[in-house]
């Protein structure tokens, strides 16, 4: 059983609602779990949100598309993470953010497969948060190395971080990398900002109409030819 954790908030620090705002006439988030659905892989989606006020919004948009919600403690999201897990038991658990609209679900199931074949506790297509495009992110780990984050997690940040000791402990763990290209580090398509927005919002207007399953490889074709966007081929996170 392969349970994806889509972890979403209204409390964004530097755009507040983002995962609301509407591309298409639709949430954006709503736009992401449509991509993500196409995953071959994983079993079950599970949008993972705060226990706050603000965050009713962000459960009902999803509960309207079908898709469960785990509501827990805002600052505390791995134990968000546990709760869904607990909620709905798997052996693997695929965490992706909500500020993703491009997801890749190709990508994803090329990061579940890797994590699945070496045996790795954790594998991710992001190795210190640079190698394919940044909004494509996808980790994987052990719903036993989740488990284990959990116990212990011993620091603000390790408890908001979903993945802390991972990252800052790698010799505990059996890692698995998905290697990219050369220079994807350097494109951004996640939403952090208004004009990350007005990106995304430009290319659903563009390619969504067309082809509702436009791939990776649409969004860079696209961009090729928009001189406007060439900003979102460069590194821009500052």
């Amino acid at each position: 059983m392969i349970l994806a954790i889509l972890q979403a908030r209204m409390s964004s620090t530097r755009l507040p609602g983002k995962v609301l705002m509407p591309i298409l006439r639709e949430p954006m988030i709503v736009r992401q779990i449509e991509r993500v659905a196409r995953s071959r892989r994983i079993d079950k989606l599970v949008v993972a949100t705060s226990d706050q006020p603000a965050d009713d919004a962000i459960e009902a948009a999803v509960r309207r598309e079908g898709v469960a919600v785990h509501r827990g403690p805002l600052d505390n999201v791995l134990q968000r993470f546990i709760g869904a897990l607990d909620a709905y038991p798997a052996d693997h658990v695929v965490r992706l953010t909500a500020d993703c609209p491009l997801a890749d679900p190709e990508l994803i199931d090329a990061t579940i497969d890797l994590c699945l074949s070496t045996g790795a506790d954790y594998a991710s297509n992001s190795p210190q948060g640079a190698a394919w495009p940044k909004g494509l992110d996808v980790e994987v780990i052990t719903a036993e190395g989740l488990r284990r984050a959990a116990r212990e997690a011993d620091s603000p940040e390790a408890r908001e971080h979903v993945t802390w000791d991972v990252w800052n402990h790698p010799d505990r763990w059996k890692i698995a990398w998905l290697p990219a290209a050369p220079g994807e580090h350097a494109i951004r398509w996640t939403v952090d900002r208004p004009d990350d927005y007005a990106f995304v919002a430009t290319v659903y207007d563009a390619l969504y109409p067309v082809n509702r399953y436009f791939t990776s490889a649409d969004i860079k074709a696209f961009v090729a030819k928009r001189p406007d966007l060439a900003n979102y081929g460069g590194d821009r996170r500052g």
